[in-house]
C-alpha cells in the first residue's frame, strides 16, 4: 500500500474543475477499500485508472507545450474525434479514444512502439482483469504489488519521457510571467500556482523538473531585461515546492 501511494507524486497537485479532483480522489478510495479488505482485483482496476489518468494529464501538457506535434498526432483519427480533441477543455476528454490508440500519443515525447507495446499490456492486463473469464488475477497482495511496481516503473520511464515538455512548459511561462504588472497575479506565488501548477495540472514530479530547470542557460531568458524577475519566480518556486 506504502508503495503504491508513490503515484500521487505523479498526478496534478490541483485540478482545473472539483468534480476532476473528486474524481481521482474516488479513485483512490477504490483502491484503498479494496485493497484493504483483500479485493486484490478491483483494487487493480482503480489503480489502472488512476494510471491511465496520468497518461491523460501527460498527453493534455503536450497538448498545451507543443499544440503543433499534438495536431500532427491526430492523423488517422476520425474528423469528429479529431475536432472534439483539438477543441477539448479537460484531460479526461481523450477517454474517448481506445486505451491502446491514446498510448501511441506517448511516440510524440519519443517513446518508440516497443515501450508503448509494453505499456500497452498493462491495459490487456486490465481487461483480461475486468472481464467474467473465471479467473481471479489478482488474488494475494503479494500479486497485486508485484504489478504495482511495474506500473510505477512505467510511470516513471513516461515521466522522464515528459521532461522536455514540462521544460518547455516552463521556460514559455517564465517567460510571458515575468512583469507582475502585466500578469495574472502580482505575487510570486500566486502566478506559480495558478498560471503553471493549476493550468497545466502540474505534478510534484513536474514541479521537480521546474526547479532544476537551468534557466540562465536559456538564451532568451537570460538576456531577457526583466532577468532579475524571471530569476525570482524561480527561486519562489524552489523554496514553495521543493525541498532545497
Amino acid at each position: 500500500m506504502e508503495e503504491a501511494a508513490k503515484l500521487a507524486n505523479y498526478l496534478p497537485l490541483s485540478f482545473k474543475t472539483p468534480k476532476e479532483q473528486e474524481y481521482i480522489e474516488f479513485l483512490w478510495d477504490a483502491f484503498e477499500t479494496n485493497y484493504t479488505h483483500n479485493k486484490y482485483q478491483f483494487a487493480f482496476l482503480a489503480y489502472h485508472m488512476l494510471t491511465m489518468s496520468f497518461v491523460y494529464f501527460n498527453i493534455w501538457q503536450i497538448k498545451q507545450s507543443v499544440p503543433g506535434d499534438f495536431e500532427k498526432g491526430l492523423i488517422g483519427f476520425g474528423k469528429d474525434v479529431e475536432k472534439g480533441l483539438i477543441a477539448a477543455t479537460s484531460p479526461f476528454s481523450f477517454s474517448v479514444v481506445p486505451e491502446r490508440t491514446v498510448l501511441r500519443f506517448l511516440k510524440l515525447i519519443a517513446c518508440d512502439n516497443a515501450k508503448i507495446g509494453i505499456y500497452a499490456k498493462l491495459v490487456d492486463d486490465r481487461n483480461d482483469s475486468a472481464h467474467p473469464n473465471g479467473n481471479i488475477f489478482f488474488s494475494t497482495p503479494a500479486a497485486l504489488d508485484i504489478k504495482i511496481r511495474e506500473i510505477l516503473r512505467v510511470v516513471d520511464e513516461i515521466q522522464t519521457h515528459s521532461t522536455l515538455t514540462i521544460q518547455r512548459c516552463y521556460a514559455r511561462f517564465l517567460e510571458e510571467s515575468n512583469n507582475p504588472d502585466d500578469r495574472e497575479y502580482s505575487e510570486e506565488a500566486d502566478q506559480i500556482r495558478e498560471v503553471l501548477i493549476h493550468a497545466h495540472y502540474l505534478s510534484q514530479k513536474d514541479i521537480e523538473i521546474c526547479a532544476a530547470f537551468d534557466w540562465q542557460a536559456h538564451g532568451e531568458l537570460k538576456k531577457h531585461t526583466n532577468a532579475p524577475n524571471i530569476q525570482l519566480l524561480h527561486q519562489t518556486l524552489r523554496a514553495t515546492y521543493t525541498e532545497l
